[in-house]
């Protein structure tokens, strides 16, 4: 499995041109991040998440905004319905499923387990924004955050909700203008991206 995940961050490192194995891990992420963001995002509004196998995910080289990237494609089919008493466990299940990919990465590369975590919970920040804005979705988002700040659901992933820890008692609005991340990103160091606005090292 080593060599497969070493396989796939070569070749997103060839196609990105980031510099170094740190830099691409942690892209990757962000990547991966808004994908398992939007999942999130899709329980609340859609009462829907992604249920694929793993082989079903592929990524692509295309180009954005000028810049050569990767993109990630799913077969709509693998979207499933999820009723509104099995959100924990759909939740859960979407955190053990980014634990797992973070574990992965780590094994290929030095990258800081916060700094990728912190890569999926900028994303999660807006999403919660939106949703918590929304009358139409604003009670389901509640609940939902609520169980992703809930320590038994990282059970087996950290002591505390990593998730709770990095809003440190804020609401996700409070935290969109501040910087609240505790590593950097590198998106300072892909070619064709700019410092992320939570960047520390501003």
């Amino acid at each position: 499995m080593d060599e497969k995940t070493d396989d796939c961050l070569n070749a997103v490192q060839a196609v990105s041109g980031c510099p170094n194995s740190t830099v691409t891990a942690s892209f990757i992420m962000r990547r991966i991040g808004m994908f398992l963001s939007m999942q999130l995002f899709n329980l609340v509004a859609y009462e829907e998440v992604w249920d694929g196998e793993d082989s079903g995910v592929v990524f692509g080289a295309i180009e954005e905004y000028g810049n050569k990237t990767v993109s990630l494609y799913l077969k709509e089919c693998d979207w499933h319905l999820v009723e509104e008493d099995e959100h924990a466990i759909a939740i859960r299940k979407i955190l053990l499923q980014t634990d797992t990919i973070i574990r992965q990465l780590r094994t290929v590369s030095s990258v800081s387990p916060l700094t990728l975590w912190e890569n999926v919970f900028g994303f999660l920040l807006w999403q919660y924004h939106v949703l918590l804005d929304n009358p139409a979705t604003s009670k389901e988002a509640r609940l939902d955050l609520d169980i992703l700040k809930n320590d038994q659901t990282w059970a087996g992933i950290a002591q505390r909700s990593l998730f709770a820890v990095y809003l440190n008692d804020r609401e996700p609005s409070d935290m969109l203008n501040m910087t609240v991340r505790k590593t950097c990103c590198f998106s300072k160091d892909v070619p064709g991206l700019m410092q992320c606005g939570f960047c520390p090292l501003k």
